[in-house]
């Protein structure tokens, strides 16, 4: 997240490349065997295409920054009167492809971002470290995280087993001959699962007061809205005054909802997940990435944001690319993934 919103911070080419290279580098050398971990390269690809995709909107829709430097002009649709001010085809411009450049590539940025977390985060762990409140929902989101990659991963078994039975394992007849073991076992986890969570008690809750639970509702809800509205004004542009203060107001609302929540759970904590000086490094390193870029943007919103129109070559600030690399941090101290997650992850 802090690395997400220092890249909403800039249209830097240069920093948007250093934030991707810091948050691969961090996923290459702290990601595990784990299913979800191999979601990076999706998310990276994802982000390509969201690039090329921006790319092409330009490159056939036109741009709405003025533009001098004409590369080359493409046959014109024609459009009716009520269509004033849209256009398919015509000149294309360098300013714009390169401002489309710079907005694709910060989307994307943001994509590769949310990609880093998803390999990195284990949900078993992050089950362990929910609190009551959220435990059947926790479980849900839980279980639909991971039955994909537990899907591909049987996909990938199958067709192994065919190469080395010789029998092609590309093709529709492949395909089909593959989709029923696939689901099949699919459906035998599911009720596995389903055995599993029934014996431990789940769904099983305790008796509160109605006006608890009405407390409950309205500061979990209220404070959830708090923190989506905090979280869009620091990913915005110009939300950094309001988005802090917002998002601080609804994480104590939401914390005090879901402590009141807690009391409706009835199960208890085996082995619970601490949180110790390690995770506050690795936690705080993105805090301060995201602090830094956002104080940078009021001092140098230039450098952070280098213009399309005139064309210039964009520059490498010293300071806020320093505090970038401060999301290196966790490649070097985050906690060792117990041993006991990798077993069940495997």
């Amino acid at each position: 997240m802090g690395l997400g919103t220092a890249a909403s911070r800039t249209t830097n080419p240069l920093l948007l490349g250093l934030i991707v290279a810091v948050a691969g580098y961090v996923v290459a050398v702290r990601r595990t065997d784990a299913p979800w971990a191999r979601s990076y390269g999706a998310f990276l690809r994802l982000g390509l295409v969201v690039l090329a995709i921006r790319l092409l909107f330009a490159l056939f829709f036109g741009s709405p920054i003025p533009s001098t430097r004409v590369l080359f002009t493409l046959p014109e649709v024609p459009l009716p009167d009520w269509a004033q001010g849209v256009r398919i085809g015509g000149r294309v411009t360098a300013e714009g492809l390169v401002f489309a450049l710079y907005e694709g590539l910060r989307l994307a940025t943001l994509l590769v971002c949310v990609g880093a977390a998803n390999a990195l985060a284990s949900p078993a762990r992050l089950l362990k470290s929910l609190p009551g409140a959220l435990y059947e929902a926790g479980v849900a989101v839980v279980v639909a995280m991971t039955f994909a990659p537990h899907l591909v991963a049987d996909v990938q078994r199958l067709r192994a087993a065919r190469r080395l039975r010789g029998r092609p394992d590309r093709g529709v007849k492949a395909l089909l001959q593959v989709g029923l073991p696939v689901l099949e076992g699919a459906l035998e986890r599911s009720v596995a699962l389903a055995a599993a969570m029934d014996a431990r008690g789940y769904g099983r809750t305790a008796q509160v007061p109605p006006a608890v639970r009405r407390t409950t509702a309205a500061l979990t809800l209220g404070g959830l809205l708090g923190v989506c509205c905090g979280t869009y004004g620091l990913l915005a542009a110009q939300g950094a005054a309001y988005g802090l203060p917002l998002l601080l107001a609804g994480l104590a609302a939401a914390l005090g909802g879901l402590w009141l929540g807690g009391r409706r759970s009835v199960r208890s904590r085996y082995r619970p997940d601490r949180w110790g000086v390690r995770a506050w490094l690795v936690s705080g390193s993105g805090v301060a990435v995201a602090a830094l870029m956002i104080w940078a943007a009021s001092y140098a919103p230039e450098s952070l944001n280098p213009p399309a129109v005139p064309l210039t070559a964009p520059d490498l600030p010293l300071w806020p690319a320093a505090g970038v690399l401060l999301g290196l941090l966790p490649a070097f101290v985050a906690p060792a993934v117990p041993y006991e997650d990798q077993e069940v992850t495997q």
